[in-house]
């Protein structure tokens, strides 16, 4: 997601692996995309997205022009029970069938800290494309402590969505509109995915 792009651009500078241009990848091994919905007021029920993947364009000399793709694939949703992702995948909700993508395109990318960003882009579910801006963290951007010619980025991004502006508001508002996610992942070196 977009997350990679703004906080890794603002860790470059401070790095000596600046000068040099890498070509990254997502380390799926460790990406987690996470959600929760408020069930009622009793509970949260919490989930995750199993397939995924991102495409990441970065020059690193000019952070503004970078930019990040996210694909997930809505058949991978996983609330821990069958049943329920059953019916999360049918027509009620995210409608799998004719909809098996929530896509994410980043338009716009600003720097607020040292390690800190903001990332505007384009958010589709269900066909329903709305303009979204998420909170995006640098935690950590060095070598790979096992091959130290490698270098491994990771990111904290975090944000809400409600899910009735993109039409899926079965529910909605008993079982919660507005979901809270995560996104932790990490960019490795090509070929690096250990």
């Amino acid at each position: 997601m977009p997350l990679r792009t703004l906080a890794f651009a603002a860790a470059l500078a401070a790095t000596p692996f600046a000068v040099s241009a890498f070509e990254w990848e997502l380390d799926k091994s460790h990406t987690q995309i996470l959600f929760s919905v408020d069930h009622l007021g009793f509970s949260t029920t919490n989930g995750a997205f199993r397939e995924f993947d991102a495409t990441v364009n970065l020059n690193p000399e000019n952070i503004e022009a970078a930019s990040v793709e996210f694909v997930i694939q809505t058949e991978s949703i996983d609330t821990f029970w069958e049943a329920r992702d059953e019916h999360v995948r049918g027509s009620d909700f995210l409608d799998v069938a004719n909809h098996p993508e929530i896509t994410f395109v980043s338009t716009a990318i600003e720097q607020t800290g040292d390690n800190t960003a903001t990332v505007t882009g384009d958010l589709t579910i269900r066909g329903v494309t709305q303009e979204m801006t998420f909170e995006a963290e640098l935690r950590k951007l060095g070598p790979n402590p096992f091959d130290a010619t490698r270098q491994i980025a990771g990111f904290h991004l975090a944000g809400e969505i409600d899910r009735t502006e993109f039409g899926v508001d079965h529910f909605a508002p008993a079982v919660g509109a507005v979901v809270p996610f995560t996104v932790d992942l990490e960019l490795g070196a090509a070929a690096d995915a250990s």
